[in-house]
């Protein structure tokens, strides 16, 4: 699994409303752009995320299911975009004394072409990425504690 980290100042508890909320999918993972349909049951295990990854009028539908969720502390998802593939992901919120939290974030390719692109190459794109989107995420949950 390729890792980024981000220490925020929001709680864990504001950083999980915003993973929580899965409308807010695309404002903070980069590459989505729409989101189609939330599942009612969001983010319970089993529950679905209908959005579109890439831009108009290159969308690819991809649809991401909850594998684990505790909330306050982890989610772990499954994003399928074919015909690029599968990725799992995996998110811990560890909570900080002073009241903001780390946002730990692991993703890899598990299924389909992309696996094919090699090792160093993918680490080198998905933790750009990744980055980026912790950053995203961070900001959400420090605005939305305000």
């Amino acid at each position: 699994m390729i890792e980024v980290r981000r220490t925020t100042s929001a709680s864990a508890e504001a950083v999980w409303k915003i993973l929580a909320d899965g409308w807010t999918y695309p404002a903070w993972v980069v590459g989505a752009s729409r989101m189609r349909r939330v599942g009612a049951d969001w983010p319970a295990v089993g529950a679905e995320l209908h959005h579109s990854l890439g831009v108009w009028p290159l969308l690819i539908d991809d649809v991401t299911r909850v594998l684990a969720a505790r909330p306050e502390r982890e989610l772990r998802l499954r994003g399928k975009g074919w015909p690029a593939g599968e990725v799992e992901i995996h998110l811990l919120l560890r909570p900080h004394e002073n009241g903001g939290c780390e946002i730990l974030m692991r993703e890899d390719v598990v299924a389909g072409p992309a696996k094919l692109i090699i090792k160093p190459v993918r680490v080198v794109m998905m933790k750009r990425r990744n980055t980026e989107a912790l950053q995203r995420l961070a900001y959400l949950a420090e605005g939305s504690a305000r």
